[in-house]
């Protein structure tokens, strides 16, 4: 029997409406802007099949490097969860689980998302922790907040 993955857990306010958050997840046209997209580096491929069964293909130009990030989505429920599975292929043949749930709150709503690690990879989960930390810095500045700091 396979272990059981490591759970990497991050959540972050937004002052948008749940709504808004939930398709910014899915908007090809702005998603370049912040997720999986470096300092450094330079958006030169986003693809977005937003369905179940669909695929999302995002490439970020890193000086010389191209680093794709890819997976399917397993569930879009614009109510609960947005599932997808998550691979760079460049460092790892392996695909996480990446789980998004955002619950509206009075005013906004709060976003926590549960990437799930093989166990093998258990080093990884604070650098992780702290890369889906800055992911959702940089959503809120693509909806246009203020950084929590």
């Amino acid at each position: 029997m396979p272990a059981a993955p490591i759970e990497v857990r991050v959540s972050r306010r937004f002052e948008a409406p749940a709504d808004r958050v939930f398709d910014a997840w899915l908007d090809p046209a702005t998603v370049g802007g912040w997720l999986f997209a470096t300092e450094t580096g330079r958006m030169v491929r986003v693809e977005i099949d937003p369905r179940v069964g669909g695929r999302y293909l995002i490439v970020d130009r890193r000086g010389e490097e191209d680093v794709a990030h890819t997976g399917e989505y397993l569930e879009i429920d614009r109510a609960g969860p947005l599932v997808f599975t998550f691979g760079v292929e460049k460092y790892s043949e392996n695909f996480d689980r990446v789980i998004v749930e955002i619950a509206p709150r009075e005013a906004g709503c709060e976003l926590t998302l549960v990437q799930e690690m093989a166990p093998e990879f258990a080093e990884y989960a604070e650098r992780t922790r702290a890369g889906w930390a800055k992911i959702l810095e940089g959503l809120a500045r693509a909806l246009g907040e203020p950084s929590n700091g």
